[in-house]
């Protein structure tokens, strides 16, 4: 278990100095205001205990409290970060699709066109949610199409659009997530069952063509023309 345990911390630290290292990329004084957060959480901590005269109950509290904040506001800023090197890119939203959470069945590109405006389709509670990003004007007539497909075999469900992006009506990809996750839920957890595996019969492009699994590469450009 010893052996277990040494092998699993340093893994850990690792993975923390690595998101570290993406963030300071996106975010030059991330050091900077989480250092200021813990010292200042500790140094407020510190004070009460001193006027109190408990200054060492108050200062263990101060120290363990810093931490927290410190965690929060790096882990904040490290999301912030992470979607903020993700937007833009061709397959963004699937990723954010596929850590949704339970509950929901995503199949990531169910329409491509060659400029690569992409439709991801999400079947949860909520219904059909289509999730599209690229090019606003080509993706209207894409999601006209898609939702004329799966017309024919679930009418009855409601489908719901979501455009990714900074537009008027879009939904940048950070809130991507909680807009999904406000939806209201209308459709019991069997019946979701049942969806899926109906639309799952239409098929999607995912068994024909030979999109990468893994993550994006960080130098990938949006092709011209959009």
């Amino acid at each position: 278990m010893a052996r277990k345990e040494t092998s699993e911390n340093p893994g850990r630290l690792k993975q923390i100095a690595l998101t570290y290292k993406m963030t300071k990329k996106a975010d030059s004084k991330v050091g900077l205001v989480v250092a200021a957060v813990g010292i200042v959480t500790f140094g407020v901590f510190l004070a009460i205990g001193l006027w109190i005269d408990h200054p060492i109950l108050l200062g263990i509290l101060g120290f363990v409290l810093a931490f927290l904040a410190m965690a929060i506001i790096f882990g904040r800023r490290a999301e912030r970060a992470a979607f903020g090197q993700m937007e833009g890119q061709p397959g963004a939203a699937a990723a954010v699709l596929e850590n949704v959470g339970r509950g929901w069945s995503v199949t990531p590109a169910v329409a491509m066109n060659r400029s690569q405006d992409v439709i991801h389709r999400a079947v949860g509670k909520a219904g059909i949610v289509l999730v599209a990003e690229g090019n606003p004007n080509r993706l209207r007539s894409m999601l006209a199409a898609e939702k004329k497909r799966m017309a024919r075999i679930v009418a009855d469900v409601p489908v719901h659009d979501v455009l990714v992006g900074k537009g008027e009506g879009e939904v940048p990809i950070k809130k991507l997530r909680a807009t999904l996750l406000k939806l209201p839920r209308v459709l019991p957890g069997a019946q979701v069952t049942v969806v899926n595996d109906r639309l799952r019969a239409l098929g999607d492009l995912m068994s024909n063509m030979p999109i990468p699994k893994g993550p994006m590469p960080k130098n990938l450009r949006m092709p011209k023309g959009r």
